[in-house]
């Protein structure tokens, strides 16, 4: 399963899909009428969405490790709400000589939970987005499942192109010591 796509298992890694991915991407953000760039109360003039060049060295595989007592968390967004769910446990890679880990939210969302995995990095209000990147995650319930972290996938929340979004800001501790030059920048400077 690919970290930062939901759907897509056992898909070989190819730029060619990533690029095939981000120009279905725009044309969705571009016309559809639930895009964030297409609401009725704020509509926003459509511009591309920017990238780095997808970079194979930028994808790792993990196991999940779960924690065995879930930590409660409140995470607060960009319009100050609070969210409730809790720190369900983390997948790790090595970079630069280095571990480094990505940690999972189990997030409620009216009677069931979603999951989120949502971060900064050095190139966090620089190139990428001021608030930080989020990669979609889709739990796997085998503890040996071997998961699909793309940071060529990872990519601005919808509260970077619209004002009318309050979206999920990652923690301190959701801060990774990398320049993740991979996945999608800032959509305006």
């Amino acid at each position: 399963m690919v970290v930062g796509l939901r759907g897509e298992e056992d898909a070989p890694w190819t730029a060619e899909a990533v690029l095939a991915a981000r120009a279905e991407k725009d044309v969705w953000m571009r016309d559809d009428a639930s895009s964030p760039f297409n609401l009725e109360k704020h509509p926003v003039d459509f511009a591309p969405l920017h990238y780095f060049a997808p970079d194979p060295a930028w994808v790792f595989e993990s196991t999940l490790t779960v924690y065995p007592e879930l930590e409660p968390v409140t995470i607060s967004d960009t319009k100050g709400r609070e969210r409730k769910g809790h720190l369900y446990g983390f997948l790790s890679f090595e970079r630069e000589g280095e571990t480094h880990t990505v940690r999972v939210y189990r997030m409620a969302h009216g009677p069931g939970f979603y999951y989120s995995i949502w971060f900064t990095d050095r190139t966090t209000g620089d190139s990428t987005y001021e608030v930080g990147r989020y990669l979609d995650f889709e739990f796997n319930p085998d503890p040996d499942h071997v998961y699909t972290i793309d940071f060529n996938r990872a990519y601005s929340p919808w509260c970077a192109y619209s004002p009318a979004y309050g979206c999920a800001i990652p923690r301190d501790e959701d801060y990774l010591d990398l320049a993740i030059e991979a996945g999608e920048k800032r959509w305006h400077d």
